[in-house]
């Protein structure tokens, strides 16, 4: 399957790292004080092969921070395995898992290894995890559990050694109560959890992302150099919304560095959807949340996210305030938090 990848890292010592110089930022770049934490909390999952749940909206880096516990790990020199669980049919996705034999159902003309196989001593990462169907969420319980598993059509049981991260932008407390996601497997999967801010609730981390992306542009074109982005380009990149975080900021760091043909970045040079991020009102991008494959519920739901968690911050928590600057009852505000899980940042590290 196209959506499933193993990654060979290489390492001349099989050990997690200890020291700040040791660890493996894996491509992740940033100064907020929510990365600074997390990627702390990743030198310490590192050292164990505890199950980590990762949670964030899309396009927020939550498989950047799997390889960073994988390349930090003393698993490093073994295969990393990411398969997303959302873009394979559910009557595939098993086999994907767990592998078939010959002639397990029409079309298996061969015997297959499962990615659980693969990923043996390693690591696999389920992306997506919370778009799994509940028949399927019994097989990999069952799996997790035991460390053993069938493949499709078979009876010989298949025992590995693999270390589990999974990742979602679903709220997996709201499925459990919906009945679509198994609470003994969420309990399972999230040992060690890691909520990832979208990228306007930590906007320090704007401009370090625009340098790594355009360092990494440059070396893969050498025709291409850094441009400059004056101070009013940056205070634009600051207040925008970013419906599709980090994976939007990638793809305008990019076009910008093919289409500006001189030095420096002005305003005219962004997008038009960004032409009032200035102001005191930042705009949602309409068109960035159609580029991103974002649906209505989720942007909507982003959005509320956002202005909560807003208010939450500049009143301190108190939530009384909080609701009256949010122009909305308090009883509602605290059924809101609650559904979306939100949590101050020093009691949830976040990235």
């Amino acid at each position: 399957m196209a959506q499933a990848t193993a990654e060979k890292t290489t390492g001349s010592i099989n050990t997690p790292p200890k020291t700040e110089s040791d660890f493996n930022r894996s491509g992740i770049a940033g100064v907020s004080k929510g990365l600074m934490a997390v990627l702390d909390r990743v030198r310490k999952v590192a050292r164990s092969d505890s199950s980590v749940l990762i949670t964030g909206e899309s396009g927020t880096g939550k498989e950047l921070i799997a390889r960073a516990i994988h390349k930090n790990s003393a698993r490093k020199d073994s295969p990393m395995v990411v398969i997303n669980c959302g873009a394979i049919p559910s009557e595939l996705l098993e086999s994907e898992l767990f592998g078939h034999e010959k002639g397990a159902f029409t079309g298996a003309h061969r015997a297959r290894t499962g990615r659980f196989e693969i990923a043996d001593k390693g690591t696999i990462f389920l992306d997506e995890i919370g778009d799994m169907s509940p028949d399927l969420q019994v097989k990999l319980l069952r799996a997790l559990q035991e460390r053993r598993f069938e493949r499709v059509g078979g009876s010989q049981t298949i025992a590995v050694d693999i270390r589990v991260i999974s990742a979602t932008n679903k709220n997996l407390t709201a499925a459990i109560e919906d009945n679509k996601f198994r609470e003994d497997l969420y309990y399972r999967l999230n040992v060690i959890p890691i909520n990832i801010l979208p990228l306007r609730e930590r906007p320090e981390d704007i401009i370090p992302l625009v340098d790594h992306f355009q360092s990494g542009f440059a070396q893969r074109n050498s025709e291409y150099t850094p441009k400059a982005f004056p101070d009013s380009v940056k205070q634009v990149l600051e207040t925008y919304d970013w419906p599709g975080n980090i994976r939007e900021l990638e793809n305008l760091v990019e076009r910008l560095s093919v289409l500006v043909e001189e030095e420096t970045v002005s305003i005219t040079d962004l997008p038009s959807c960004m032409s009032g991020a200035g102001t005191d009102v930042t705009p949602v991008c309409v068109a960035g949340v159609f580029q991103n494959n974002i649906g209505f519920n989720e942007a909507v739901e982003s959005y509320q996210r956002s202005l909560i968690t807003y208010a939450l911050n500049k009143t301190g928590w108190v939530k009384a305030k909080a609701a009256e600057m949010l122009k909305m009852n308090r009883t509602t505000l605290i059924e809101k938090i609650k559904k979306m899980d939100i949590e101050p940042e020093d009691e949830m590290p976040v990235f």
